[in-house]
């Protein structure tokens, strides 16, 4: 980040244009300032001073300061490389969606807000000062772009060593080698690489600590992450002052890979790697201060990996190759963000075509033999290394099942959740998927994982938990909220916040007071933003505190009136005081704002059941499970709905119609199960039954459900 100059600014301002679907963009400069005419948070043309320059390379964009504090990053950018390689122009980040100024990704908008979104990775010592009073930012650093404390903490102790260095000489040796730093990142120092003398493959010469302090320090800023405090400390788990988003369904793919919808940035794709598993520290193959790669192209590699073995031609197969492709085309991948930022996936895996076969995944074979099938590409690999896969990310098949709701999802999910080979990310993502499928199995990998080293699978664990009522909450969570990560304590307290203080035990409430201060600190630490807020109303909700719940949801509305879970929670909570009449109207303004949201829909459908309007409640519930098919809660709660109204073939054919996209959906299968046998139809009602039982084995209930059903045809009962 740097101060808009003549110096600083790359793009083009000599009164040069740009048109985006129907808005023409001017750039231009008038009395040494940079101008930008373009539309503003009405929609209309307005002229807007660049105040500051975001980046240099391939791409640089601009910051706009708003009276009220408020820094906002235009959507146009400058394409800043070469003009042979298709830079020298102006872009548009989203260049094939059409962002009105009402869009919540319009530039004037939250979402491209410097002060929570950028400021923290592209300046020295952030502090945003939001006053939620006066809805009004006073942000401030200590160093505009990226200085030495962003990495190393407060200087002031090292200068403190520098002069007590200085003033013992020639005794110096005997000070603190730490320097005075605040995070000494000393993991490299003696650590030296070699060949292991079994597999010829390099070997680290100690053994890597659980902590690295390296990568949790290149994580503040490399990684997806929300941050809820201010006082982060390099060196320590990230998790102390930040959420870290796991192997998420939008942003990765079911193996784990980086796809190319949300940027994923380098540190669970690293945490997720044989590399990282082995105890290689970012600094192994990039020099920190200059960004530069410790040796250019395969030798980055070479430092480790023997460049006969992995060099050769009986490794990398393409002889005839021009260029012969280097180790990070077939092992890093790259995916391109922001129109033209090509980053590589820093996950380190082995190809694997065989995967795509079989569950659809991306393999780099076909990034660059995209004309071929993945069938060609596992047959040539298989031609080339045998059959037998090897690769150290074997969670593809779990991660699958999960996302395609097949009948052993939980089984699997489970097992990949209590693999201490499998690496923490990937158990801490397989915790949170196993939400949905709470069964005695997944209760024990939850308390497995409750014990894990890694903050990550703790709060993976705990976020499995959410939903389970408190009394049976309390004796699993109530440990973890003194846990030496406040990330942990602040999850904990969130899920035990529906049990009243009279009701804790006497040790506890200290412990739960202390965590619910700092749970409540982190979400006014973003009081700016409406999913802060609506978090914060539904912990004073859980609490018994309505007034204050409906505030909040309240701010978070008015701050996007488009945010779907505080509309939803609010209607929740004015329904549980009786008042549908205001739950009915705040979802019926929810949907006219946001028309294609679905579950905006299904909560207005079931509040219209509830008000025994059933025909328009059809209407809305139908809507919710057309605009998302993916979720099958909302066909089924819709044939259910269409059941009750008397319509039962039309109800038999949504289930069905579910059931074919969610074959394992238990829920549906009781459906129609239940339905069937009313209908005078045992026989199907069985085959259903049966096919619930093979979903759901430990299901006594089921069980018995299928004895009855096979008296009534005339089956023996099991």
């Amino acid at each position: 980040m740097q101060h808009a100059t003549a110096d600083t600014v790359l793009g083009d301002f000599a009164d040069a244009t740009f048109e985006y679907y129907g808005v023409k963009s001017r750039f231009s400069r008038k009395d040494g300032k940079f101008l930008v005419q373009t539309d503003g948070p009405d929609g209309k043309l307005a002229d807007f001073e660049v105040k500051y320059t975001f980046g240099i390379d391939p791409l640089q964009q601009y910051l706009v300061e708003f009276p009220d504090g408020r820094i906002q990053a235009l959507s146009l950018a400058w394409d800043s490389r070469a003009k042979d390689k298709g830079g020298q122009r102006w872009i548009h980040l989203y260049p094939d969606d059409d962002i009105k100024h009402d869009d919540e990704l319009h530039w004037t908008k939250f979402n491209q807000n410097w002060n929570f979104m950028c400021a923290e990775c592209h300046s020295t010592g952030v502090r945003k000062n939001y006053d939620s009073s006066s809805d009004r930012f006073h942000t401030t650093w200590s160093e505009i772009s990226v200085g030495c404390e962003a990495c190393h903490g407060q200087g002031s102790r090292h200068v403190g060593w520098a002069h007590d260095r200085q003033s013992l000489w020639p005794f110096r040796k005997a000070l603190d080698d730490s320097m005075g730093l605040v995070a000494h990142l000393d993991e490299r120092a003696g650590i030296a690489w070699r060949a292991d003398p079994e597999t010829g493959k390099p070997q680290r010469s100690v053994k890597p600590a659980l902590l690295r302090k390296e990568v949790e320090t290149c994580g503040l800023c490399h990684a997806r992450r929300a941050g809820f405090a201010e006082d982060w400390v390099p060196g320590r788990w990230l998790s102390q002052t930040h959420v870290v988003a796991p192997l998420s369904r939008g942003t990765y793919t079911a193996d784990g890979q980086a796809r190319d919808v949300e940027e994923p940035y380098n540190y669970v794709p690293f945490k997720q790697s044989r590399m990282f598993a082995a105890g290689v520290t970012c600094s192994d193959c990039h020099e920190p201060h200059g960004a530069a790669l410790r040796a250019p192209g395969d030798g980055v590699c070479a430092q480790c990996h023997a460049a006969d073995s992995y060099g050769s031609v009986t490794h990398t197969h393409h002889a005839g190759a021009d260029p012969v492709p280097g180790c990070v085309a077939c092992h890093m991948p790259v995916r391109t963000y922001m129109t033209v930022d090509r980053r590589h996936d820093h996950s380190f895996r082995i190809p694997r075509p065989d995967l795509s076969v079989t569950l659809g995944t991306p393999n780099t074979c076909n990034d660059c033999h995209a004309a071929r099938p993945p069938q060609w590409a596992a047959a040539a690999i298989e031609r080339w290394f045998g059959p037998k896969r090897s690769g150290f990310q074997t969670y593809a098949a779990a991660f699958h099942a999960a996302r395609t709701d097949t009948a052993d999802a939980a089984t699997r999910l489970a097992a990949l959740a209590q693999d201490g080979k499998a690496p923490a990310v990937a158990r801490a993502s397989a915790l949170d998927e196993l939400a949905s499928h709470l069964s005695p199995a997944s209760l024990a990998a939850a308390r497995v994982g409750l014990a894990d080293p890694d903050p990550m699978v703790r709060i993976g664990a705990l976020d499995m938990l959410d939903g389970i009522p408190a009394n049976q909450l309390w004796p699993l969570v109530a440990p973890r909220l003194s846990d030496p990560v406040r990330g942990v304590r602040i999850r904990a307290v969130a899920l035990l916040a529906a049990m009243p203080s009279v009701s804790q035990p006497a040790a506890d409430r200290e412990r739960f007071a202390s965590a619910a201060d700092e749970f409540v600190a982190a979400q006014h630490l973003n009081a700016d933003r409406p999913e802060a807020r609506a978090t914060l109303a539904n912990f004073l909700a859980r609490r018994g505190l309505t007034a204050e719940a409906e505030a909040e949801y309240g701010a978070a509305l008015r701050l996007s009136p488009r945010d779907t879970a505080a509309t939803i929670n609010l209607a929740d909570l004015y329904r549980q005081s009786g008042r549908e009449g205001d739950a009915i109207e705040v979802l019926r303004r929810g949907v006219e704002a946001s028309a294609r949201d679905a579950g905006l829909h299904h909560a207005l459908g079931l509040a219209l059941v509830r008000a025994k309007q059933s025909d328009t409640a059809l209407g809305e519930l139908r809507r919710a499970a057309e605009l998302a098919p993916e979720q099958s809660r909302y066909a089924y709660v819709y044939a259910v709905a269409l059941n009750s109204a008397g319509k039962r073939e039309d109800a038999l054919g949504a289930l069905r119609d579910n059931l074919a996209r969610h074959p394992a959906d238990r829920d549906t299968l009781m459906a129609l199960a239940s339905i069937s046998r009313d209908a005078g139809d045992p026989a199907a009602a069985l085959d259903y039954a049966q096919r619930l039982a093979k979903v759901a084995p430990d299901d006594r209930s089921v069980a018995a459900f299928v004895d009855s059903l096979r008296a009534q045809v005339g089956g023996p009962a099991r």
